[in-house]
């Protein structure tokens, strides 16, 4: 994406696309991260033939990483966060640190079977960690290759169970207790900090000048999306919906209380030392998952087309809960749906209109009860949900998670992630001003959709009380 800032203007350009395929390799699911790599040169070589380009940053998703020996060359693909190596590792973690508590008060974590530190836990005794000297999530290693530089960006070094959130630092106390090297965890920046400028080599096969500057920017990609939350004041919430469902609010400090680690929200690291308190939902994964299964048997699947049809599905007929582990890993959404569906006497959905509606109605009330929960755990009010990526474009989503809530819900930008990154190296260009004035820049600029609750709103609290969570290890 190429972006252009200035007073009063706020545009995206897209130069490139390329796919994200991970590779089921015979010790594991990875990433093919020289193929992203690639996409990324091809990209970069798309935005120079668009015009200059005065800086680059790299975000991307959380806890998956990299390893580099002492050369600085990777020692293999990285693992996909999908992987079950991580099963039961969790437990063993938490009796090495003093307990699951404990460690939530060290990083104010929500417990995920494949955070960062379950994921090195588990690669103990292997060849691969014995031989690593770096350890890098996977934006700081694009930024590497393209820099020569290494460096963690603070808001992604939060998501890795390893980053005491208090103090803003990797936790010593975490690393010596789980005999992790203290070298492994490379030197913090925070998002407007400089990470390098492009090597000869990449600027030769790219197109871009010698010396273009790399701007760390808030490189997990759900810390920049909520940069570009067009929120106006502190009573709002937000979901940046995609893969994932990310419910929560934007608070000054982390809440750390019991009650917030037995409820498994997370206190994340945002854009000028902000926490992101929230939840991982489930989110359109499950619809992607049921797609790609109907496909892969030859069904063609036109999304607009069945939204017209879900709609006029009878309501709640079925409901999953999105978070149930059996919805995690890749596989036949379709039957897994139906299975959680026959296991808690609800009728089958028997078409994939009725599947997406079940998806759809399952989210909005994700979406009602983690945003609730999260309000009373922060004591705040919350009269508006802004929703950002993806899942603002679709429409029903975005109206029944107001009707299942009762609250406004703003849509958009769908493009959130993008926008924040190109805001944060605007910013550290002197471009534009403090976030609020970003966030200004972002309403005023940005397509922005206005969806009020409707209808009867005890139809939704009697779907709710049909689906409660799954238990889960917290």
């Amino acid at each position: 994406m190429v972006g252009q800032v200035g007073p009063g203007t706020l545009e995206l350009t897209e130069v490139h696309r390329f796919p994200n395929v991970p590779v089921r390799l015979p010790d594991g699911l990875r990433w093919d991260v020289l193929g992203l790599y690639r996409g990324v040169l091809d990209g970069l070589r798309a935005a120079s033939r668009s015009g200059a380009v005065d800086s680059v940053g790299v975000d991307a998703w959380a806890v998956d990483h990299g390893l580099l020996d002492a050369d600085g060359a990777l020692l293999g693909a990285p693992y996909h966060y999908r992987d079950g190596r991580t099963d039961g590792v969790a437990e063993k973690v938490g009796e090495r640190v003093g307990g699951a508590a404990e460690l939530y008060r060290t990083t104010g974590l929500q417990h995920l079977p494949f955070n960062t530190v379950f994921q090195l836990a588990s690669a103990a005794g292997t060849a691969q960690l014995a031989s690593a000297r770096t350890m890098l999530l996977i934006p700081d290693l694009i930024a590497y290759w393209l820099t020569g530089t290494v460096g963690a960006e603070e808001t992604n070094a939060s998501t890795t169970g390893l980053f005491d959130v208090r103090a803003g630092r990797w936790s010593e106390e975490l690393t010596a207790r789980l005999g992790i090297a203290p070298g492994l965890l490379p030197p913090l920046r925070a998002p407007g900090d400089p990470a390098g400028t492009l090597l000869p080599h990449v600027a030769a096969e790219t197109g871009l000048p010698e010396g273009t500057p790399v701007t760390t920017v808030a490189s997990h990609d759900t810390a920049s999306a909520v940069v570009a939350v067009p929120a106006t004041g502190p009573d709002t919430a937000f979901v940046s919906c995609g893969t994932w469902s990310l419910a929560g609010l934007e608070l000054p400090g982390p809440v750390l209380t019991e009650e917030a680690r037995a409820a498994n929200f997370t206190n994340e690291r945002g854009v000028d030392g902000t926490v992101r308190f929230l939840r991982n939902v489930m989110g359109l994964w499950l619809w992607e998952e049921c797609r790609r299964t109907w496909e892969g048997r030859g069904y063609a699947v036109d999304l607009p087309s069945l939204l017209e049809e879900a709609v006029r599905e009878r309501p709640f007929i079925s409901l999953i809960d999105p978070d149930a582990p059996e919805f995690l890993a890749p596989g036949d959404m379709p039957e897994r749906i139906a299975e959680f569906c026959r296991r808690t006497g609800q009728p089958v959905p028997g078409s994939p209109a009725a599947v997406l509606r079940c998806v759809l109605e399952s989210l909005a009330l994700a979406h009602r009860r983690t945003l609730r929960r999260a309000a009373a755990l922060a004591g705040r009010d919350v009269r508006r949900i802004h929703l950002v990526g993806g899942g603002a474009r679709n429409a029903p989503l975005c109206q029944w998670t107001a009707d299942a809530t009762g609250l406004p819900v703003t849509a958009g930008p769908v493009e959130a992630t993008a926008l924040g990154n190109v805001l944060v190296q605007a910013r550290a260009a002197g471009l534009v001003g403090d976030l609020a004035s970003v966030r200004r820049l972002v309403a005023r600029t940005q397509p922005l959709r206005h969806y009020e609750p409707r209808g009867d709103g005890s139809a939704w609290d009697r779907a709710a009380a049909r689906v409660e969570p799954s238990p889960r290890n917290c």
